[in-house]
C-alpha cells in the first residue's frame, strides 16, 4: 500500500499486530504495533495526520532512520522511524504520517 493511502484506521485496524523490520545484512526485527494517535486536524486537501508506535526488544536500540517494515495486510512500505526510549515491556520507536 502507497503510504499516501494509508490512514490512522489502516493502523488502529491492526493494532497489537507484528511488523517485521529489515535491520540490513539480512538481518530482522519484530515490532508490534501499540498505539494509533491522531494529530490534530489542518486545513486544506492532505490527510488526517498521525503517528503510531512500535514496541520492539528492549536489547535493540535502532538508530533513527527509513527502515522498511512489512506487515501481512499492509504489505511491505519504507517509513522514517524514530526511537522514543524504552517502557516496561521493550524499545518504542514513532512514525509520524502528515
Amino acid at each position: 500500500m502507497p503510504l499516501k493511502d494509508l490512514t490512522p484506521a489502516s493502523f488502529e485496524e491492526i493494532l497489537n499486530t507484528r511488523f517485521q523490520l529489515q535491520a540490513g545484512e539480512g538481518n530482522t526485527l519484530d515490532l508490534e504495533l501499540f498505539q494509533v494517535a491522531r494529530l490534530e486536524e489542518h486545513g486544506g486537501p492532505r490527510r488526517q495526520p498521525f503517528s503510531v508506535l512500535f514496541r520492539g526488544p528492549r536489547n535493540v536500540v535502532l538508530p533513527q532512520a527509513i527502515y522498511r517494515v512489512e506487515h501481512e495486510r499492509l504489505g511491505a512500505m519504507e517509513i522514517f522511524l524514530v526511537p522514543i526510549g524504552p517502557d516496561g515491556q521493550g524499545m518504542r520507536y514513532e512514525a509520524v504520517f502528515n
